[in-house]
């Protein structure tokens, strides 16, 4: 349970204490100093009754000045601005009542500065006692090292600040959502380390290690190469001991958003002097989604509000040693071993007929013909070929209506056609298509591979929001694909769907009771030609085909 308290009202003495570095114009050619600086505070909140203010520690601060050009200011708490209009506003978060000299700093022509001070005494009411206590440990000299929790997949995502295309995508990844562990682009960024330290004054914050992460999309904002990572010449705020403070978050994601159907925690921190955790978009301040003993959930929005971050870090330090899998399921409860030579079961398979591109640009037609479709020597053998006049046949099989299932193991054992502008595929759709449509029946690819790139396959999901072109997708390499069987499984279960080759896990995807992922399916097993994934047809293609050992379910 959260530790968050507000104490009403804000106790603040207010004594002004305005002093000039300057009193009278200072004119050397081109460069002049500003004269008559003022400060002056306005505390948030105060009424009749709430003398002291709302507790929010907030302090609105008004400068002037004559023949400045912009005003630097320093609040007293290790924490600056800048203000070129003079109007700046402060929250004060130490808790309790704190007396801090604010400073400001009016800046002329030539760098020439003159300065006022205001003194402030502000009672802040706002803590949250057991996130700080997560983050850093509860003694003074406890501190803990948090990690890109690189092991896990979205351990990075993006969606927008504000917007809501109607399912409340202003609080979670919705823009891309699709990194897999140990991403190859972002590997560079994993040595991070990110140390919370407490002291007599509250949390200190410092990066000891790793370099800083720019996405592309700030690093156009900078003039800096973007998606790799770099060092401190282009994240100067990245390194040094910084303070941190607590603040409850205001923004529309914290307030009215949630989070995997939980709502954020409603606080906030924010790392003094630039500082922030390995992902550099110029920005200081996380919204706590969530915290544990071992897990870090924060969102961020990139300098320029266009762009919403999310983050994951853990307390312990990732590992990219793959644990043996292991699946849940050993319970076999259905299988075609392909022992009976001729045409497929037709108690356990049917088909798909026609051609038309199939929502994809496909070239194929597909038919039940022997020479689509057979079983040979232990195997199923599915063939697609050239018809001599331009066009091409194949045959797609289906357990649509003959077996369909909620969870399991799904284990296909398969070698893959070579040809360019082949389109295998080992997939499920839910069997509610008919009624709901796609995507919103749901798709699991188990194992797809493009017409140009043999030496790789992928998988993916398909659902309502993340579909086509922005699936949750991952590849593996996979260099024998055409030449050795290989083994595709998927393990579904109500909370996880993993996808693997060869027992090694390479998609892993977070199932919900909302999701499209938690009703009866049916199995595919086709070989497309063209179409989006399958690119460009060799021209002097004349058939190739894909062939299967077994199928196999488990309960």
């Amino acid at each position: 349970m959260k530790n968050i308290k507000y104490y009403i009202g804000i106790l603040i003495t207010l004594a002004v204490a305005s002093t000039s570095c300057q009193d009278d114009d200072v004119s050397v050619g081109d460069i002049i100093a500003p004269t008559g600086v003022t400060i002056t505070a306005e505390i948030l909140g105060v009424d009749a009754a709430n003398p002291n203010g709302d507790g929010s520690g907030l302090v609105n601060f008004t400068a002037t000045a004559n023949n400045e050009i912009t005003y630097q200011f320093n609040f007293g708490d290790g924490k600056t601005g800048v203000a070129p209009s003079g109007e700046i506003t402060h929250r004060f978060t130490n808790t309790g009542i704190n007396k801090y000299t604010v400073v400001v700093n009016a800046v002329g022509t030539g760098g020439q500065t003159s300065s006022a001070s205001v003194e402030v005494e502000v009672y802040s009411s706002f803590t949250d006692t057991e996130a700080e206590n997560l983050l850093a440990g509860e003694l003074v000299g406890d501190s803990k090292t948090w990690y890109w929790a690189a092991d896990l997949p979205v351990h990075v995502g993006l969606g927008p600040v504000e917007d809501d295309y109607g399912n409340g995508e202003f609080a979670y990844e919705a823009w891309w959502n699709g990194i897999q562990p140990f991403d190859e682009e972002k590997y560079c960024m994993y040595s991070g380390e990110f140390v919370f330290t407490r002291t007599d004054n509250g949390l200190t914050f410092e990066q000891t290690v790793g370099p800083a992460f720019v996405p592309g999309a700030y690093a156009d904002a900078i003039g800096v190469d973007g998606d790799v990572c770099h060092d401190e010449t282009v994240a100067t705020t990245m390194f040094g001991v910084k303070n941190v403070s607590f603040l409850p978050s205001t923004s529309k994601a914290a307030l009215e958003g949630s989070y995997n159907d939980e709502p954020y925690r409603g606080t906030s921190f924010e790392i003094s002097d630039g500082g922030f955790m390995g992902w550099y978009v110029g920005a200081s301040t996380y919204d706590i989604i969530s915290v544990t003993e071992d897990m870090l959930q924060v969102r961020i929005i990139q300098t320029g509000n266009g762009f919403a971050w999310y983050q994951i870090f853990t307390s312990s330090k990732p590992s990219e040693e793959s644990e043996a899998f292991e699946s849940v399921y050993d319970n076999l409860v259905w299988s075609d071993e392909f022992d009976t030579p001729g045409a497929p079961d037709a108690t356990k398979w049917t088909y798909d007929y026609g051609a038309g591109g199939w929502g994809n640009g496909e070239l194929q037609t597909y038919t039940d013909n022997a020479e689509n479709v057979t079983i040979e020597d232990g195997f199923l053998k599915i063939t697609a070929k050239a018809d001599g006049a331009g066009g091409y046949t194949s045959t797609r099989l289906k357990s649509q209506d003959l077996n369909e299932f909620t969870y399991g193991r799904v284990e296909v054992r398969a070698k893959l056609p070579a040809a360019q502008g082949t389109w295998p595929a080992i997939w499920m759709l839910g069997a509610n298509i008919d009624t709901v449509g796609w995507p919103a029946c749901g798709e699991i690819d188990i194992m797809e591979q493009t017409g140009q790139d043999k030496n790789e396959t992928s998988g993916a999901l398909h659902f309502t929001g993340n579909s086509g072109g922005n699936a949750v997708t991952q590849g593996i390499s996979n260099a024998t694909s055409t030449t050795e069987f290989h083994n595709y499984t998927v393990e579904w279960t109500a909370t996880v769907i993993k996808l693997l080759v060869d027992d090694t896990v390479f998609l892993t995807f977070e199932n919900t009771p909302d999701s499209a992922f938690n009703a009866d399916f049916f199995m595919i097993l086709n070989v497309a030609m063209g179409g989006s994934l399958g690119g460009t047809v060799d021209p002097s293609f004349t058939e190739d085909t894909m062939e299967i050992d077994y199928v196999r379910v488990y309960q």
